[in-house]
């Protein structure tokens, strides 16, 4: 029977225990409380990863981009349309190549990559409310390696 409706023992060694499993319940609470405070800007969390693929380094291509990202460059196209239209990146044709398309941000672009930074640090405080000083920079180490580890910025 408690193989059907778990055990003690289940909810701290199962499933629910595992690193993969809080982390992806915390991101998604995370991404949740983000995706509500910047749609009041006219962005989506995509939106905001372009800004700031772009603003860790100087214009890059939409194919730079896409693979930069891990996303199809359709929707590095997509995401570039939106963020033109609200005024924050600037696409230019490269002339060295008049085939590549470079995307900037732009001084809107950059405001509103530091508002969304803004509103992270704002829930950031939230979500690590419950944490000492200690263990908030444990954390912050912790998933700097896990992110280097992983390839990540």
């Amino acid at each position: 029977m408690s193989e059907v409706n778990g055990s003690a023992a289940e909810s701290t060694s199962g499933l629910t225990s595992t690193v993969v499993f809080r982390l992806g319940s915390l991101g998604t609470v995370a991404t949740d409380r983000f995706t509500r405070k910047i749609e009041e800007l006219g962005l989506k969390p995509k939106h905001v990863g372009l800004m700031a693929a772009l603003g860790l380094a100087a214009a890059a291509s939409q194919q730079e981009l896409a693979a930069r990202m891990g996303i199809a460059p359709s929707l590095v196209v997509s995401l570039a349309d939106h963020l033109e239209d609200v005024g924050a990146v600037r696409r230019v044709r490269d002339p060295k190549d008049r085939r590549r398309q470079v995307l900037t941000l732009t001084e809107e672009g950059h405001g509103l990559l530091d508002r969304c930074t803004s509103v992270a640090r704002a829930l950031d405080e939230d979500l690590v409310a419950g944490l000492t000083r200690e263990q908030r920079q444990a954390l912050d180490e912790a998933l700097r390696v896990m992110a280097q580890h992983a390839g990540l910025p």
